[in-house]
This record gives structure tokens, sequence and C-alpha cells, in this order.
């Protein structure tokens, strides 16, 4: 007796699970009844192969996506106008520099940086065009905005500013604050 004879034949290419013979409709059943069954049993593949994809995949793992982290660049001007203007001015004020952040950029570090782009508070101080009162008041609100979202250990917008790495949050906070003033009448 040889030793290949005491183990059973392994077929390694085999597949593990037999597909199940499906037995074909009866000629006499209409094409509308042949289409029900038809789809009932494509239905079950479909559920069996979205359990499948599920187990298969349940090791990996993925975090949502915010899709405002896609978009990291600034858009042109005409790819994004700028929306109906606030009608008190510190609103206005914080809705102008939000565009102008939008549309130029922007950067930490700086009020202004080497490509034109511009901090929160450059962006608010290049839209009070000069007016210091007005430009003081955006700032005061907009860091009322921040603290009511962070909390008071925050200590001033540019600090704010420079301790975020993309845009997204700070350009939500202008906006925000836009919505404040307005609120207040400011």
């Amino acid at each position: 007796m040889s030793h290949a004879s005491l183990s059973p034949a392994i077929d390694h290419h085999a597949p593990t699970t037999q597909p199940v013979p499906v037995a074909a409709p009866p000629a006499e059943l209409t094409l509308e009844e042949r289409l029900t069954l038809v789809e009932a049993e494509m239905t079950a593949r479909l559920d069996e192969a979205a359990v499948a994809y599920e187990v298969n995949t349940a090791h990996i793992p993925t975090e949502p996506v915010d899709l405002a982290d896609v978009v990291s660049l600034p858009l042109t001007p005409t790819l994004q106008p700028p929306p109906a203007s606030y009608t008190t001015p510190v609103a206005a004020l914080l809705q102008r520099a939000h565009h102008r952040l939008l549309t130029g950029g922007w950067c930490s570090g700086a009020l202004v940086d080497e490509d034109g782009a511009r901090c929160m508070l450059g962006a608010i101080r290049a839209e009070a065009r000069g007016d210091s009162g007005l430009e003081a008041d955006a700032a005061s609100v907009l860091l009322d905005a921040i603290r009511r979202k962070f909390g008071d250990d925050v200590d001033s917008v540019p600090s704010f500013n420079d301790a975020h790495g993309s845009s997204r949050v700070p350009m939500r906070m202008l906006d925000q604050a836009a919505s404040l003033a307005d609120a207040r009448g400011l």
C-alpha cells in the first residue's frame, strides 16, 4: 500500500461552494411570471454579494470625508460670485472678507503672504478700507463667534487663524460671524 493511496485526493482548484442549480421555469409561465422569478433570483444574488462585500471590507478602517475638505484651492471670482450683501456694515464687511478669502486665498502666519492670500484679520483689514472702527467691530464680532463655538480659551483672531492648517474652519467662522453681526444689527 503506497503512502499516496492513504490520503484522499484533494482538488485545490475546486470552489469551496457549489452553485445551487436553478430549475428552469416551466414553459407554460408567462413572460411576466418568468421575469418575476428572474428578478427574485437576482435580488437573492445581489443580497448575497452585498453581505460578502461587507464581510470582506469590515477590517478596513475608514473615516467619513467632509466634502469641504476636498476643495482646497481658492475659487476664482467668475466661479464664485459674491453673495447678496448684508445691509448692516459690520455684517457686510465680514461677508466681503469671507468672499476675499474664498477668491484670493487663505494663509496663516501673516496678514498677507507672498501669493497675496490673506489671513482672517488681513481680509477684514483689506475690506475695511482704512476704517479702523469698522475693522475693530468686525474683529470683535468674529472673536465672539469663534469663542461661542470653540470656548473662551481662544486668545485672538490671529491665534485662531494660525491654529488651522486649512481654510475650511476659518472661512466657516467668518460666515457665521457675518450672520451674527447681522442678527445684532451691526
